[in-house]
Formats: C-alpha cells, structure tokens, sequence
C-alpha cells in the first residue's frame, strides 16, 4: 500500500469502528445476530478481480483491513480476471464458513451458481462496485453513482475541447462488456455527447458509435491500444486529426495515449488529444500533471471499503445496513438495494487539492 493512503485508510477505519460502537454497551463478542450467531470473529469471504490494475490492489486491501479492525476473519481472493477461477474461490470460501462474501465480480452473469450455493447457505452477500446480473440472491450493493461517472467523463471532453475550435473530432471507447458499470457509465457519457454527435458539434470520424463496437474486453489496455492504432491508420491517414477520446479507465487511457504517441501525437507541433480516464491511477495522474491524459474521474475507493465495511457489519449483527438508493440498480431479477458515493473530476487545475489534500498520493509520488 502505497505510504500517503495510510493515513487516509486507518482514518476511515477509526470511523467505522467508532461508528459501530456508537449506541450499545455491549461488547463486540457479546453482540449477537438475528440468527443467534456470533458476528464475532466470523470469516468474510471477500473476491476481486485482478491485481492487475493497481485500484483493485487497494481495494482489497483496504476492506480487509477494515473488517481486521472490527474483529473479522478475511479470506481475500483475486481471480486475475478469471471466471472459473473467481468461481471457485467463491465455492472454497463457502466450504471454509465464510458468513458473509463481498464479490468484486468479473462477469456479473457467471457465478449464479456459486450465489444459490451461498443462499443454500444463509450466506448474505454484498456486490462491491460491480452489480452482480442475473441472481435473487445478492442482498446488498455498495458502488460509486456509475451513470454520473460517465456524465463527469463527457463534460471534462467537453471542457478540454473548448480550447480547440470545431467541430471536433471524437472518438468513443467503452469498458468491459461483461461488467455493468461499463454501460452506466457509456450511457451517461452519451446522455451529454450524443446530442453533441446529433448536431455535428462532435464528428466520429471512425463512425464507431455504438456500445458493442466501442467496448474493450476486461478492460484491456493493450486492446485499447490496438483498437485506437486501427482508426488512426484507417481514417486518420489522410491528415486529419484527433481532438478526443473518451476513454472510460485510466488502464484504457494509457493504452490509447501509447497509440497516439507512436503516430506523432505528443509533440509540440500535434499536442495530444483530450483524453478522459478514471480511477486516479497514479500513472494516469503522472501522464495529467505531464500534460498527456487531459482528466480522470476520481473514486475514493477508500470510502467504497468503508462504506461496504460498515454495511457487512451491520448485516452480520442483523441490522440493515444503510442505502441511499433502492430504484435504480435493478439486476434483471430484483432491484439490489444500493449505497452510491460521489465521483469527482480530476484534472491539472484541482488534482493538488483532490489528490494531494486529500491524501490519496503524496506530492513525492506524484513527481
């Protein structure tokens, strides 16, 4: 873990435990739940994708600690963005007793199985940050407001290219397919950009507009990579010029930088596009302070664990945990009760006071 978040986590920690023990005399051990068992000391099966991406890494680490703090095991898995792998860390979690699962999930619609297996088991489960599809049996969701993600990734575009005159040359990039967020977060980029498209402000000159097209597997960087180095050559080659990109994830932005610089962009003479990301990734951060990656869409990842921290407490001592939002996260077969934080833009004008002032990098890692 990165030296400048310590503080940042044992922080939001401290708070959690505080909280917890706000309103009863009781201690820990003594707590009971609805059920009769002791929340005490219980094993929390906890999965993540990958430790491929660094936001991730700090996921994990981070509700560990947290639910560490409170007095819970923590079986933390990753599955390196492999199904059947992350479907059997479920299952093995499930057969050593784990009394809760928080899934990070890589295919929203891939571990039905694996789900009825834990309600089987009166095992509850929390969907962190991606919404598991297709299932009754996911109790709870703790994530960032995933539609105004995209929003803040179009109107940061926007901003970027007001230095520019138009029309401009856009070119669209979605996430994963098979994660959830990534059509919140392609719909709310359209809901701002579309109109934009529809009045020739905006020119995808690619004429790759579509979700399906647009979409990066896993979130691949090297995919990104290549499909970003595929329109430059076929439509690009006759002189005309990228003015932006949206790009859904930092990983992705890297990537799409990287085809950029390799056909000339980067030089004082061809500055690079306006290109969008998210997640703070610190070399995302580096490449907006370098003047390369023009903004990111900011998710303190460290309120996400405290938030799904405090909501597994609370179930495991057979209270409901806190939501803010019951409508809109409908799974394809319930509407998953959810607790949304808010995202923030990042770019060179606020990243100091964003990142550094709120302790999520230092300025010496920044540098």
């Amino acid at each position: 873990m990165r030296l400048g978040r310590i503080g940042g986590v044992v922080s939001a920690i401290a708070v959690a435990a505080a909280m917890s023990a706000c309103g009863s005399s009781q201690k820990t051990v003594d707590v009971q739940s609805s059920t009769g068992t002791s929340a005490a000391g219980a094993l929390i099966g906890v999965t993540m994708p990958t430790k491929s991406s660094e936001r991730w890494i700090h996921d994990g680490d981070n509700v560990k600690a947290g639910l560490e703090k409170l007095g819970y095991m923590v079986d933390l898995q990753y599955a390196e963005n492999d199904i059947p792998t992350q479907a059997n860390q479920i299952e093995n979690q499930i057969t050593k007793g784990a009394k809760l699962l928080i899934i990070a999930s890589i295919d929203g619609t891939a571990i039905t199985s694996q789900l009825q297996q834990a309600a089987d088991n009166k095992i509850p489960v929390i969907a962190y940050d991606r919404l598991i599809r297709n299932s009754p049996n996911v109790d709870y969701y703790a994530t960032f407001d995933n539609f105004k993600v995209g929003v803040q990734q179009a109107t940061s575009l926007l901003k970027g290219l007001e230095a520019k005159k138009g029309p401009y040359n856009v070119e669209l990039f979605g996430g994963s397919p098979d994660d959830n967020n990534a059509t919140f977060f392609w719909n709310g980029a359209m809901s701002v950009l579309k109109p934009k498209i529809d009045d020739g402000t905006i020119k995808v000159k690619s004429g790759q507009t579509d979700f399906k097209t647009a979409a990066i597997l896993r979130w691949d960087p090297a995919t990104a990579q290549k499909r970003m180095e595929d329109i430059l050559t076929k439509t690009y080659s006759g002189g005309a010029k990228v003015d932006g990109v949206l790009s859904p994830y930092d990983g992705l932005s890297i990537g799409i930088l990287s085809a950029l610089k390799s056909n000339g962009y980067g030089t004082s003479g061809q500055p690079y596009p306006v290109v969008t990301g998210q997640d703070a990734e610190l070399a995302s951060v580096k490449s907006i302070v370098a003047g390369e990656q023009y903004s990111t869409i900011f998710k303190d990842t460290r309120q996400l664990a405290e938030t799904t921290v405090k909501m597994a407490d609370a179930v495991l001592k057979g209270s409901k945990p806190e939501v803010n939002n019951t409508k809109d996260y409908d799974n394809g077969t319930k509407v998953v009760p959810s607790y949304l934080l808010e995202p923030v833009i990042v770019d060179k004008s606020n990243y100091e006071q964003v990142i550094i002032g709120g302790k999520y990098y230092t300025e010496d890692q920044i540098k």
